[in-house]
């Protein structure tokens, strides 16, 4: 008692230090804050901006590309604050991504010849879309370096799906949706024959050589892509680049640019220009302009041939069908943005100081009419500009991306060699404000600012290089987003963020209110299938099935405790371990690995997941909880005894410790006064409106659900304390105490949520 007093003292000593400090810290004023950092009303301003009190939430969530990463990026606007990476074509170990084999079922749907890609660049992420509005159900992504495309369910944040595309060498031009998000659009970069295993000499690139734009359809319901009904446009070995799908007016049509619509080879080796003179050497490139509406009818009547599986619709079927045209745009262009009425495309050229302002009204006229003013090499109809052109507005220097305001008529186009951005009005033609960034801007992006109903308020600067923004890390800096409030006449710089994953491409951003992801799964759900889990396991299920070589263990997780605790096989057997995490409490997520055998997979509330290895070398092998879930988290463990051939034991009983009656009767004393405080807890929660809280509701079912475990233990330790076994006697009684533990844990969380957030007694 005099070390617990002693101990309780100090413990007082250092919260009233601590307390001093605090109030010799808020002593401080704000002006005293400002000169001890140097800070102006102006940084003061920038900071209340951006600054999200704790415990409070973002307006808007933004989901970047993660670049070389292969990985998405999601952080809040507008703190600016990283909320989680996102596996898509990478490996990525805290989640598990890449090491459990649900997992790496998805990663293997990105296979090509047979051949496992480990990495990728991702580039251009997008939300679905109803009625061109974001519905944040879907976010889909594509890997430029490896032509795929991926599914992400904004349900758990959890990649789902991953196709290949069977005609590309690489893309760019992906992932853009139609209104209804009916398709996902992945436009080819680099042109090159479309049918697998085929050589063609680049003598032969004008003949032989060619690209394209994919429409994958996207079936809502499954939440997965189905690609017997999706297709694609032969077009000519220009490099495509971005797109968009139009809206309102244009909706049923989409726009693709395009680059070296020379069509050079290059050849630095041999004495030749190199591409980047080849490619700019004329003053225009194209804008593809593709009903593909039309041509997904003409896909079901037929009318499309097949390469490589896949249905792809030859340049002269979209020639004589009418559904493919082409308008000249400033060369090496960067995307082509509908306005959020869809009756205009802006087109940027990186080597003209220009935006061109395309109007759809004026291209559908000119091909009701048939006026063209000639046909490109392969008899493709094209427009003449000034037939397609609204106006032209000159920007600045290198002109990139354009995205909307909620204001009408308002845009911002990026200007990569200016580093500035340039607001603008794109019906009366004239810039409005100009903010330089910090450095060389590629995208932008606006709140929900590529649909039909675009928020304002900020805009994100994806700039291609930091140099001096932040503190020197070597020679490989991080990328720096800059948050920009957009809300008043003149745009205001706020925050510069260092992204240290990868080079982020583009970015998208939705209101945080529209996004609902799940906070547990149904018991037993394989969240990559959404399915149920044929390893599933509830509590008393728990089982190890050998036979032959395979051992299958169908096991649970709880806090805080892996049933079971041994897994016992012979070396060489190929061992499988499903596991189910039990918990319905919110973020009451565990984690799993077998130490030195390269698994390991997170296991979120109700998430049956597997592990697979061949248990190769006789040995010792710990495996435990890599989440740190509760108090008792270390304790979280469990042995994997790999024997060696013809092993047999030499002792039949377990190592143990020694315990006394006094030590049994003061565990017992715990468990009743512990009791004594849940039934307080419950007291106070039962008499107020807590069913009006799902999360708490949530917790409450949890609580009750530890508690329950307790049955039968009370009589356990009773009989081996008869038997004077105070080992066992403690240690069942101790067993009580931990499930109390759990419970007064989930009691007292929900007893703060209800005090915290407004609830009221009822009447009794």
């Amino acid at each position: 008692m005099k070390k617990f007093a002693v101990r309780s003292t100090s413990l007082l000593l250092a919260a009233g230090l601590g307390l001093a400090a605090a109030t010799a810290w808020s002593a401080e004023s704000l002006q005293d804050v400002m000169k001890r950092r140097n800070l102006s009303q102006q940084d003061l301003l920038a900071a209340s901006k951006t600054y999200v009190p704790t415990g409070k939430r973002d307006e808007f969530v933004t989901f970047s590309s993660g670049g070389q990463s292969g990985q998405v990026i999601v952080y809040g606007i507008p703190s600016m604050r990283i909320l989680k990476y996102i596996g898509v074509f990478t490996p990525e170990p805290w989640q598990g991504y890449g090491f459990d084999e649900n997992s790496k079922a998805v990663l293997k749907q990105g296979r090509i010849d047979g051949k496992d890609i480990t990495w990728g660049d991702t580039h251009h992420p997008a939300i679905s879309e109803t009625n061109g509005k974001y519905d944040g159900q879907f976010l889909f992504i594509n890997d430029k370096a490896n032509p795929r495309l991926a599914v992400i369910d904004l349900r758990d944040f959890e990649t789902k799906q991953i196709v290949v595309n069977p005609i590309y060498k690489s893309e760019h031009g992906g992932a853009f949706v139609t209104p209804n998000s009916e398709y996902v659009i992945e436009a080819a970069q680099y042109a090159a024959p479309l049918e697998n295993k085929k050589f063609y000499p680049l003598e032969e690139f004008n003949e032989k050589y060619r690209g394209g734009v994919t429409y994958w359809k996207f079936d809502r319901k499954e939440g997965r892509i189905n690609p017997k009904e999706s297709f694609s446009f032969e077009l000519p070995p220009y490099s495509q680049d971005l797109s968009d799908a139009g809206k309102g007016p244009s909706d049923g049509w989409a726009f693709t640019n395009s680059f070296c619509s020379e069509r050079y080879v290059g050849g630095i080796e041999k004495g030749r220009p190199p591409y980047e003179a080849g490619c700019s050497a004329k003053d225009t490139d194209y804008l593809h302009v593709m009903n593909w509406k039309k041509a997904a009818e003409l896909v079901k009547a037929g009318k499309a041939k097949v390469i490589n599986g896949h249905n792809v619709i030859m340049m002269e079927t979209a020639i004589k069908e009418g559904i493919l045209f082409l308008v000249p745009e400033p060369k090496s262009p960067h995307g082509v943005d509908v306005t959020p009425d869809g009756k205009y495309m802006i087109v940027s050229g990186k080597l003209d100081t220009h935006v061109s302002v395309y109007s759809f009204e004026k291209i559908m006229a000119a091909i009701k009419a048939g006026k063209f003013e000639s046909k490109d090499p392969y008899g493709i109809p094209v427009i003449a500009m000034k037939d397609a052109l609204d106006k032209q507005v000159q920007l600045g220097l290198g002109p990139l991306h354009t995205q909307y305001d909620s204001k009408p008529c308002l845009a911002y186009t990026s200007l990569y060699v200016d580093s500035q951005v340039a607001k603008w009005n794109y019906c009366e033609g004239k810039v409005v404000d100009k903010l330089s960034v910090h450095y060389n801007i590629g995208h932008l992006m606006t709140m929900e600012g590529d649909s039909v109903d675009p928020k304002g308020r900020y805009l994100v600067a994806l700039n291609k290089l930091a140099i001096d923004r932040f503190v020197p890390v070597g020679p490989l800096h991080p990328q720096n987003h800059q948050l920009i409030d957009i809300s008043n006449d003149k745009m205001q710089l706020l925050y510069d963020m260092p992204l240290p994953l990868g080079e982020p491409h583009y970015a998208v951003a939705i209101s945080a209110d529209k996004l609902k992801p799940g906070v547990r799964y149904k018991v037993g759900t394989d969240s990559r299938t959404d399915k149920p889990h044929p390893g599933k396991a509830l509590a008393g299920e728990e089982r190890t099935v050998k036979k032959g070589n395979q051992v299958t263990v169908y096991g649970t997780l709880i806090r805080s405790h892996i049933t079971p605790e041994t897994i016992e096989v012979d070396v060489g057997d190929e061992v499988t371990i499903h596991l189910t995490n039990l918990e319905r409490a919110q973020d009451e997520t565990h984690g799993f690995t077998v130490s030195t055998y390269n698994v390991h997979a997170s296991i979120e509330p109700g998430k049956t997941v597997t592990v697979k290895f061949k248990a190769d070398k006789e040995g010792v092998y710990p495996y435990y909880c890599t989440e740190f879930c509760s108090a008792l988290h270390l304790e979280m463990q469990g042995y994997l005894l790999v024997k060696p051939k013809g092993w047999k034991a030499t002792k039949t009983t377990l190592a143990k410790g020694s315990y006394t009656e006094a030590e049994y009767k003061a565990t017992v004393k715990k468990v009743v006064d512990t009791q004594v405080i849940i039934d307080s807890v419950v007291a106070y929660i039962t008499s107020v409106n807590y069913k009006d809280f799902p999360d708490v509701v949530a917790m409450v079912e949890d609580a009750f659900d530890q508690l329950g475990k307790t049955k039968g233990l009370k009589e356990k330790h009773e009989a081996f304390a008869a038997k004077k076994d105070w080992e066992n006697a403690n240690l069942w009684a101790e067993q009580i105490w931990q499930y109390q533990v759990k419970t007064a844990d989930l009691g007292l969380r929900a007893k703060t949520y209800l005090e915290q957030n407004g609830a009221k007694k009822v009447a009794k």
